[in-house]
């Protein structure tokens, strides 16, 4: 597993620091669809029971008695942290039960990031890439199914409802995984940036698109689509072949634009992106 099979075009584009982690907040909070629906969320620090442990995690769902579809957030590399429990708090607010778990529990408790971070630092990436490397196919199978369970687990989870997933950078990877150890629950994948969607290994994961039943919405970075011009089309011809109704564009901002506080966030393709994925669930979720 090499750096760019995880984060293709992130580690000369990111650095985070604790003013980051702050700005994060603020900017997704802005960010949402009314500050009045943020504050009918009801967040939850909760353990999730798995195969290889217990993993620490966030659940969201709107305040109120009702129903709602499930969806699991895969982060990036840099893992369950204040940005991402904004945007489990966001989607939430629409209408839906979020989970965001720690991927990294086998290795440490969220955050796995703290104060400042280079990822033109060689040792500290590394250290994620450790963290990662912990995580074997195998294992984001069984939690995936872990996952899926206790959102089902939970009261205001509509469990008659397909449910979706999304994955950021490295996230993205594990959501055609997730999709793929539970097929007849995910009915939509959303991937932003992902990295490593196609390779030339056996275990790629654009292979495991015929053992899903989901719709696909594929956001890709200009500089990963660069680097890596004929995995779009890899990705389309294996979706087509696979009859899976699938959106795949290129975008034009830079690997981890849909992150708010990254050094290479773009609001105006960040919203596009959000927007895509509201109409995929809303299609979908069902």
């Amino acid at each position: 597993m090499c750096d760019n099979d995880i984060h293709p075009g992130l580690i000369e584009d990111w650095n985070l620091t604790r003013r980051t982690f702050v700005a994060t907040g603020i900017v997704a909070a802005g960010l949402a669809s009314t500050a009045h629906a943020a504050e009918n969320v009801v967040e939850k620090d909760v353990t999730v029971k798995t195969a290889d442990g217990s993993a620490d995690a966030a659940l969201f769902h709107p305040a109120g008695k009702g129903t709602w579809p499930a969806v699991l957030i895969w982060p990036d590399i840099m893992g369950l942290r204040p940005v991402f429990r904004e945007i489990g708090r966001r989607l939430a607010a629409q209408g839906y039960v979020v989970l965001v778990p720690n991927p990294f529990y086998r290795s440490k408790k969220a955050p796995v990031v703290e104060g400042t971070f280079d990822f033109g630092n060689a040792e500290a990436r590394q250290t994620l890439f450790g963290y990662r490397a912990a995580m074997t196919d195998e294992g984001v199978a069984k939690d995936a199914v872990a996952y899926l369970a206790f959102l089902d687990a939970q009261p205001e989870t509509a469990k008659g409802k397909k449910a979706g997933v999304q994955g950021y950078c490295m996230g993205g990877p594990l959501s055609f995984m997730t999709a793929a150890a539970v097929p007849g629950r995910i009915g939509a994948v959303g991937s932003f940036h992902g990295g490593g969607l196609v390779t030339d290994k056996p275990d790629s994961p654009h292979l495991l698109i015929p053992k899903t039943q989901a719709a696909y919405l594929i956001a890709v970075a200009q500089n990963d689509d660069a680097r890596e011009p004929k995995a779009k089309d890899v990705l389309k011809e294996a979706l087509a072949a696979a009859k899976r109704p699938a959106t795949v564009e290129v975008y034009p901002a830079d690997h981890g634009w849909c992150v708010p506080g990254s050094q290479v966030y773009n609001q105006e393709a960040a919203e596009k992106a959000w927007a895509e994925l509201t109409k995929l669930y809303k299609a979908n979720l069902v």
